[in-house]
């Protein structure tokens, strides 16, 4: 069972962060979920993609978003429960930054094409929070692992070719990080 703890005053918009955040560390942590390359905890991502979305114009919806964008895909949780807990909003974008695709689609090029096709419908809110976790992501890969980084880079590529509605200044940052001018 995840446990997490909420209803404590706060500012407009602390408490659903503070509530997101609280949420996803428990789900992450119910399954001992760790990062790939560091076996640091797995919800050091989702901060550190909630704290560049902070760096640029947001919403509290979009930082609880961003705490929750991997929940859905990795944990027993359901995109009805980010409802019941987070609203319609916050539901909304989780339901964007959420793979569609299942291992049934085919092989990774094919369930990508998939997941690139849903990636493009989404809200600029959607793609900022998506151009963040591509950010981070990328710090990790092109550093721990070369040899996916060729495959990561020509994927994230081509996401940044529907991402162009979200943050510009992200937008930029994740391109410079794969050397586009």
């Amino acid at each position: 069972m995840i446990e997490w703890q909420a209803n404590y005053p706060c500012r407009y918009g602390e408490a659903l962060e503070e509530r997101a955040l609280a949420f996803a560390t428990a789900a992450h942590a119910s399954i001992d979920q760790r990062r790939k390359y560091t076996n640091q905890p797995y919800i050091e991502h989702p901060i550190a993609v909630a704290e560049i979305v902070r760096s640029v114009p947001h919403t509290p919806e979009m930082i609880a978003a961003a705490y929750l964008h991997d929940v859905v895909e990795d944990t027993p949780i359901t995109l009805n429960k980010i409802l019941q807990e987070f609203g319609r909003e916050v539901v909304t974008l989780v339901s964007w930054l959420t793979d569609v695709s299942l291992p049934l689609d085919g092989n990774r090029a094919a369930r990508k094409a998939i997941d690139l096709a849903h990636t493009a419908k989404a809200p600029s809110a959607a793609k900022t929070i998506k151009l963040a976790d591509l950010i981070d992501n990328t710090l990790t890969i092109k550093q721990r692992d070369p040899d996916f980084w060729r495959v990561y880079r020509h994927e994230k590529l081509r996401l940044l070719d529907v991402l162009k509605e979200g943050d510009a200044t992200l937008w930029a940052r994740a391109a410079a990080q794969c050397d586009v001018p």
